[in-house]
């Protein structure tokens, strides 16, 4: 029975993921390596429990539960009683492993270990760990609160009963998990990203502007927002990263990433965190760079 759940990264994906499971009533503890990291991280957490009180999606006292749920530190000690742990690192598979082990020897013999990775092998991480049965990914999609999907993968190692738990808690929270297959990417990265890349490539070439190519895409496909705002709500060292391990990892060669999408992460032009990408944000309106 899951009770306590882990949170590694107090960035937009992990703050987003432990705002839900203390939502959801499960008694969160929430780390991050750098102090300043996590309290940003819970400064955001609090005004989107704001933004949903303002709403009408919670009331105030599930506001309040579910701050009280909520336990943070910079201590990886503080995992030692969790259920469950689902790291939200940077996607830097380096930087993973080192994660798993620290945490490896904090945690209790059946705690399970999940990564939000969006493209690493689950398989690969889980054997860098002391527990390969007890390892999975369950990759949320962002933004958390707000997003219904859960993308459930099994490693090769990854035993059922691990798996259904957590299939459990991510059903406990009221989102849909979906199981996808342990290759690059998973499923909706696979779909998502070279489609985004694609788009990088048509302003590449000069088939259009960002402006034309985003505007073409909401109103020519319906989409919701356009693939170049997008990619930089993702953040483009995100997108590149996914790339990257899709190319490596099929060797193939439709998967190349983009020389202007590299270009930009050079540049430190990585989206609406960094204030630029491919459009700039310092206005009151985005302005395409582009």
């Amino acid at each position: 029975m899951i009770k306590t759940i882990g949170v590694i990264g107090a960035g937009q994906m992990g703050n987003g993921i432990a705002h839900v499971c203390a939502l959801s009533g499960y008694d969160v503890r929430l780390t991050d390596a750098s102090e300043e990291a996590l309290n940003k991280g819970l400064e955001m957490m609090n005004k989107n429990l704001d933004r949903q009180v303002s709403r009408g999606k919670i009331d105030e006292a599930d506001r309040k539960a579910a701050v009280a749920n909520i336990k943070s530190g910079t201590d990886i000690s503080l995992h030692s009683d969790c259920d469950l742990v689902i790291e939200a690192a940077t996607e830097d598979e380096s930087v993973k492993k080192a994660i798993y082990a620290d945490l490896c020897p904090v945690l209790k013999d059946e705690a399970i270990i999940a990564s939000n990775t969006s493209s690493i092998s689950i398989t690969r991480l889980a054997a860098s760990t002391d527990r390969p049965g007890w390892f999975l990914g369950m990759h949320f999609m962002n933004p958390v609160p707000v997003m219904k999907l859960v993308e459930m993968i099994r490693g090769i190692a990854t035993e059922d009963p691990a798996f259904q738990s957590a299939k459990g808690v991510v059903e406990s929270m009221g989102k849909q998990p979906v199981a996808a297959e342990d290759f690059p990417a998973f499923i909706v990265n696979r779909i998502l990203l070279p489609m985004v890349n694609e788009a990088v490539y048509t302003l590449y070439e000069g088939v259009g502007s960002v402006s034309a190519i985003d505007t073409a895409m909401r109103l020519g496909a319906n989409h919701p927002m356009g693939p170049l705002e997008l990619a930089d709500f993702i953040g483009l060292d995100v997108c590149l990263a996914v790339m990257q391990v899709l190319y490596d990892g099929l060797a193939d060669s439709k998967y190349r990433p983009c020389p202007l999408l590299v270009k930009y992460c050079e540049a430190g032009w990585v989206g609406r965190k960094a204030g630029r990408g491919f459009y700039d944000y310092s206005g009151e309106t985005p302005v395409p760079t582009r």
